[in-house]
């Protein structure tokens, strides 16, 4: 699939740069008190050093390097594969990292609820994916205006059930535009969607029967189904996307667009996605990944699980980092950072230490295991006769970005030591 030509802004590029005149004070964490006063743009500007300009710990990080890695490299890649990418903005909720995203090529960002999408709307996101059932009168008066304000504005959400699209009608009423809707398919033991294609091909024909809705497509989620790159993993993913394709032919008659809209796709099976839904259709689609972790991988989960990793195309690279102080060392063989529950993930694995930085600036490789966090605190099992001291910078890999971002406001991106940016986030 080509790559569409674009007649339309993608998002308010002046909304995303009014972010650097946004005053700095105690609100974000971590920053230096020399910055508070300041602007974004103007700390950004000064290029200041992690270690030698009055930043606090514990402290996350991206690595300007690595990010754009990870956004070219997945741009190429969709585009060789033949896909559109709409990756899932709950990962960062951060526009400036959308704008990028979207710069490389993406074709628009998904959503999970209303609250994300009124972010993605102050921003000028154009089109939205909203990846869950829509059912909230609130939230469906809200769209319907925005959908009725701004002619460009293009929104897609999920159906699942007749009770689902039911509700979506009665609270729209006779909206300016119809809804678009995509049926969602799911299996027994996943998430949402209509547990069989008979119950599905149901809630399709309700969809293209309401006056408020329109019927643009077919949505999966094959993630739910698996959890590890097993064979058995892998063939699970394979059968449901098969499903998934099957359906997709079956309701095609009652599609009411002239492209129909085909998305699955997490950051872990995203390969398999790619190669079933791309394979020769007897009508026209649009095949959509909604990958959202590549934009900073991890050293964790996705490190492990991404297709990438297991040798299906260039691998990513983790642009996250957080660096915390080593506070006390009570016994042999311990150390406690000032790193906890608030600053890091752990749903899917702890921190990884990688390296500490003495008294000498110098960073070390650091042989050494994070075995618990609390709160604000995190235990560090070291050798027994490790010369780690209080006072050191321990750096640490993080698993899952999915829950890194949402304890930060605002991400210092770095070359090096040298922060060169400041990323925004809307929780």
């Amino acid at each position: 699939m080509q790559r569409e030509e674009r007649d339309t802004v993608d998002i308010d590029h002046d909304a995303v740069a009014a972010i650097r005149r946004e005053r700095v004070d105690w609100r974000f964490k971590g920053l230096p008190a020399s910055a508070f006063g300041a602007t974004v743009g103007e700390v950004a500007d000064r290029r200041p050093d992690l270690f030698a300009d009055g930043f606090v710990g514990p402290l996350v990080v991206l690595d300007a390097a690595a990010l754009e890695h990870n956004l070219t490299t997945m741009s190429e890649w969709c585009a060789a594969h033949g896909v559109l990418l709409a990756p899932h903005g709950k990962t960062t909720m951060a526009p400036q990292l959308f704008a990028r995203q979207l710069a490389h090529g993406a074709w628009g960002i998904t959503a999970a609820n209303t609250s994300q999408l009124r972010v993605y709307r102050a921003f000028g996101v154009r089109r939205v994916l909203l990846a869950n059932q829509l059912v909230d009168p609130a939230g469906l008066a809200w769209v319907a205006a925005e959908l009725a304000a701004d002619p460009s504005f293009e929104f897609t959400c999920w159906a699942d059930s007749v009770a689902g699209v039911r509700r979506m009608t009665e609270a729209l009423g006779t909206p300016a535009r119809p809804v678009d809707v995509l049926v969602e398919l799911g299996a027994p033991g996943g998430r949402t969607g209509a547990r069989d294609q008979d119950t599905a091909a149901e809630v399709a024909r309700a969809v293209a029967d309401s006056p408020a809705l329109r019927l643009a497509g077919v949505a999966g989620y094959e993630g739910a189904l698996a959890h590890d790159a097993s064979p058995a993993a892998l063939s699970a993913v394979d059968g449901y996307l098969r499903d998934l394709r099957a359906f997709t032919t079956r309701v095609h008659d009652l599609v009411e667009v002239a492209e129909p809209i085909v998305t699955a796709g997490g950051s872990a099976y995203f390969d398999q996605v790619a190669a079933v839904l791309t394979e020769p259709w007897p009508f026209p689609v649009r095949p959509v990944l909604r990958s959202g972790a590549y934009v900073t991988h991890d050293d964790g989960f996705y490190r492990g699980i991404s297709p990438f990793g297991r040798g299906a195309g260039q691998p990513f690279r983790s642009a996250l980092r957080a660096w915390a102080q080593v506070t006390s060392r009570p016994e042999p063989g311990l150390a406690l950072l000032t790193l906890g529950k608030r600053d890091a993930s752990f749903d899917e694995g702890l921190p990884e230490p990688q390296v500490v930085r003495g008294r000498d600036g110098v960073e070390r490789p650091l042989a050494a295991t994070v075995t618990a966090l609390n709160d604000q605190h995190a235990f560090l099992a070291l050798p027994a006769d490790s010369t780690v001291e209080v006072g050191d910078w321990v750096g640490l890999g993080l698993s899952h970005p999915c829950t890194v971002f949402d304890k930060w406001q605002l991400l210092p991106v770095v070359d090096g030591t040298t922060v060169v940016d400041l990323v925004r986030t809307y929780f």
